[in-house]
């Protein structure tokens, strides 16, 4: 077995001594320089136990063994830095005082020990701000900032990570972070066993050094300290994890950690079409941190790029879905070859919604299907307590949101109650609230039942008052006191308050779907949606993700979306120019995954944040050369009718479903511009939101 290489990767392999930085562009055939180098290494000789080649994920390390077995007939350490320092501190860990029967914490170990400490400290602390705590933590681990050196001595953090730390020894154990953070110390502090490694292995791979922290950079660099064999392997351009702790400029910085180190950079592209590496490159040239590079291929010039730029996301997706069955019946595009990608996981619902409408088979990688995402199933089950009453299930999942005392062994408690009364469990509650059924409840959880009844109750009046759906589940939300759910979990706050926004928009879009839009028939459609509907992908499915779990892969047809200002870029990214480069290197990412066919929309408007609003083109659009794109166009059967957002009282419309009629009245809400109107044909009047109601004014009323 052999393997082809162009001359750069020829260049890559054959070197044999001394630092290397392999600049290894997208799709430029990364691991086949890897392989291909230490297959090199030991056709000269080098024994296959003193290489060591590192990797970010156990796949990337198991296909590199599998190819160096196919193609050298030998076997040589691949693995992950964590199981590098699992390795190394298995056999030299009594150094710092531990047996080398240590056991390796999981998340759920380390947080039981993270919360034994925090009891023995006597702080107590909600589930957010212990995990901002323990986050802190980790962080100075992988800064290589050990307990009595931590720079803040009024922290709660530097009172709890020495006991942290003195725990864990005790019980002979390491978390994860111990495996990288011990073994960097071991090595400051005992050079007889730095010593021993650095002779063990006398050539170093790592593969994607443009994703190291400085804990993993610092462990490299000690064990090449000695025979100065490092052959890193990576790409600037793709330096998108910097909230893993990612350091850019740990690749950016090469030369100067190596002085003398070669530098090879590969150009030649084998997964895409030129306009797309074109493109990309324009993009990317917008940047500073990096290296100058160019991407090309053989594999011809490809088509233009495709820009699509519309009104609104129903008409993004339904160009989407126009493109998915287009390429697919006339050109053979499998789905499972076609990916839509998105920048924050609560724009996946359209899309979602609208593969099933279309019969269109998906599945999404790297997250949860919207409907199975803990917060909205936290709102739906809490809705239908309202509507039931009897559902145990939804009882105990919204009860103690937020927290109220009610845990498993007061759970138990009431449903026997429930059971010994012949109640509904709901029903049950409101005679302990009212104080006519004794309870062995404590005073706080009486208290707790008694809010969830009146909170329930609440949701009830604005039922009856006829609210519009959406203005219900908002109102629900805000009743629940959802947000201090949400804080519990600081890291994906924003991310899950996108989804509760776009639940509610979810149901504002049925509400104009239905002629008697019921909050019974929307809890019910959206359980046979999500337990009935969900098509059976297996592999032949159109992929969905958000463009950070797309790294590493490729399809013939991709879709990026949403691609506007305070989206995409993110506006947590725009006041800071190296997050702002790191949001463009995200789209150079998601670009390059494209082999045949790429695709970028945006919309004039979208529901953001908790409001309609009118959005401006990303500026990564305009910094992609006019050459290289075409606009498209949705076909006539699907294009929208012309939105009039100034609609007045007294103004004859034109509704798809209720026919003509007047408006009533006009009045902003939190999702737009928002009409009453009084449907002469149909015979109804209805509170609709412009944005969904695709209103055609016909005249004035006489």
């Amino acid at each position: 077995m052999s393997i082809s290489l162009n001359p750069e990767q020829q260049r890559a392999a054959e070197h044999v001594e001394g630092p290397l930085l392999v600049l290894a562009g997208a799709g430029s055939g990364k691991t086949r320089i890897v392989t291909a180098r230490i297959a090199h290494l030991l056709k000269l000789g080098v024994p296959s136990n003193e290489i060591l080649a590192v990797t970010f994920t156990n796949k990337a390390a198991e296909e590199l063994q599998r190819r160096i077995r196919g193609l050298a007939h030998a076997s040589v350490l691949a693995c992950t830095f964590h199981s590098l320092g699992a390795r190394i501190l298995r056999e030299s860990v009594s150094s710092l005082g531990y047996t080398q029967d240590f056991t390796i914490y999981d998340e759920e170990d380390a947080e039981k020990l993270f919360k034994e400490c925090l009891t023995a400290l006597h702080f107590k602390l909600e589930k957010g701000e212990a995990k901002l705590l323990r986050s802190e933590i980790s962080h100075a681990k992988n800064s290589l900032i050990p307990p009595e050196n931590y720079s803040d001595p009024m922290s709660l953090a530097a009172r709890l990570y020495p006991l942290y730390q003195e725990r864990l020894k005790e019980y002979n154990a390491l978390d994860f972070d111990d495996l990288l953070f011990l073994s960097v110390r071991l090595f400051q502090k005992h050079q007889d066993v730095l010593s021993l490694f650095q002779n063990r292995w006398s050539f170093l791979l790592i593969d994607e050094y443009q994703d190291t922290n400085h804990a993993q950079y610092l462990l490299a660099k000690l064990l090449a300290e000695r025979h100065h064999n490092l052959f890193a392997v990576g790409d600037p351009d793709q330096s998108i994890y910097s909230w893993r702790g990612a350091d850019l400029s740990n690749i950016l910085n090469f030369e100067k950690d190596y002085p003398g180190a070669k530098v090879i950079t590969l150009e030649q592209n084998y997964r895409s079409r030129n306009r797309i590496l074109q493109a990309a490159n324009h993009l990317i040239h917008h940047n500073s941190s990096r290296y100058q590079k160019n991407l090309w291929s053989e594999r011809g010039e490809g088509e233009k790029i495709g820009l699509f730029l519309c009104r609104t996301e129903r008409e993004e997706t339904e160009f989407v879905f126009e493109r998915l069955r287009d390429h697919h019946q006339k050109e053979g595009i499998a789905y499972k070859d076609s990916v839509i990608f998105y920048r924050t996981n609560f724009q996946s619902r359209v899309f979602e919604d609208g593969l099933l409408r279309h019969k269109i088979p998906y599945v999404i990688i790297g997250g949860l299907s919207f409907y199975q995402r803990r917060e909205i199933k936290d709102i739906l089950s809490l809705l239908r307590m309202v509507l039931g009453g009897a559902d145990f299930l939804s009882f105990s999942r919204t009860v103690n949101l937020p927290r109220r005392g009610i845990g498993e062994t007061c759970l138990r408690k009431l449903q026997d109650l429930a059971n010994s009364h012949g109640l509904p469990i709901l029903a049950l509650c409101l005679e302990i609230a009212s104080g006519r059924l004794a309870s062995p409840l404590t005073q706080r959880q009486r208290q707790g039942i008694e809010n969830y009844v009146q909170m329930i109750e609440e949701i009830k009046k604005r039922i009856r008052s006829r609210l519009p759906l959406h203005q219900i589940i908002q109102e629900a939300i805000a009743l629940f006191r959802y947000e201090e759910v949400l804080k519990e979990d600081p890291e994906t706050m924003a991310d899950r308050r996108a989804n509760l926004d776009e639940l509610v928009t979810k149901a504002a879009e049925w509400e104009e779907e239905k002629e008697e839009p019921t909050l019974v028939a929307f809890l019910e459609e959206l359980t046979l949606r999500t337990s009935g509907d969900e098509v059976s992908a297996g592999d032949e499915a159109v992929r969905l993700m958000t463009l950070h779990n797309g790294k590493g892969l490729e399809f013939s047809l991709v879709f990026i979306v949403g691609m506007e200002e305070d989206l995409f870029p993110h506006i947590n990214a725009k006041e800071n120019p190296a997050s702002l480069e790191e949001e463009r290197r995200l789209c150079y990412v998601g670009m390059t995954r494209a082999k045949e066919r790429l695709y970028l929309t945006a919309s004039k408007a979208r529901f953001l944040f908790g409001a309609s609003r009118t959005m401006q083109p990303s500026r990564f659009l305009f910094e992609i050369p006019k050459s290289l794109l075409q606009t498209c166009t949705l076909s006539q059967e699907e294009k929208e009718h012309p939105e009039n957002e100034e609609l007045s009282p007294g103004d004859a419309v034109r509704h798809r479903d209720f026919g003509k009629g007047v408006i009533l009245k006009a009045y902003p809400t939190s999702l737009g511009p928002t009409y009453d109107v009084s449907f002469t044909d149909a015979g109804v009047t209805r509170t609709l939101v412009a944005k969904f109601a695709k209103l055609r004014q016909i005249g004035k009323k006489e």
